[in-house]
């Protein structure tokens, strides 16, 4: 497998929402989007099985987003990974969140894609080919652990995991 070939792909419609304090589903003109709050953490959460052409290294996971009228200031986007094989479902064992922040495009409709880049092993709760895995995004809104100023509703469009 060649650095940066897609592992996953996981839209809006792939959500599996918490039992709490989860983004809403809705749709910006029929694309399907799930809005995260401008004033309070949301996430949502996306089941995968790691592919066969997985080649053991780091991942990148891009998170595509729009922001419902802003057109300026920063959110920070949160990721963590959780894998799923050999452990009990009843309880969550996610491995600690990496983040990054983006910039609201000049025009609200217009996409950005925020890269958080995991490191092989403990970043990505040691993930290997075969595994069932999680991936939880959460919007940081009330900015604990990096800068998020926006105070309208970030647009989740699309997420896509590359090994890199």
């Amino acid at each position: 497998m060649a650095t940066t070939d897609t592992l996953a792909v996981f839209t809006p419609l792939h959500n599996e929402p918490p039992a709490s304090a989860y983004a809403t589903l809705d749709t910006r003109n029929a694309h399907p989007v799930l809005d995260f709050d401008g004033s309070t953490d949301e996430e949502a959460v996306f089941t995968g099985v790691m592919p066969d052409n997985y080649a053991s290294g780091g991942l990148t996971v891009k998170v595509h987003v729009a922001f419902t009228s802003a057109t300026s200031g920063t959110a920070n986007i949160e990721c963590h990974l959780e894998r799923i094989t050999g452990l009990d479902i009843d309880a969550d064992s996610f491995a600690t969140f990496q983040d990054v922040g983006v910039t609201a495009n000049g025009t609200s409709g217009i996409e950005v894609v925020g890269s958080i880049t995991f490191t092989s092993g403990a970043q990505m709760d040691s993930i290997v080919v075969g595994d069932l895995f999680r991936l939880k995004i959460r919007r940081d809104a009330d900015g604990t652990n990096g800068t998020d100023d926006i105070t309208t509703d970030m647009e989740l469009l699309g997420i896509e995991i590359t090994e890199t």
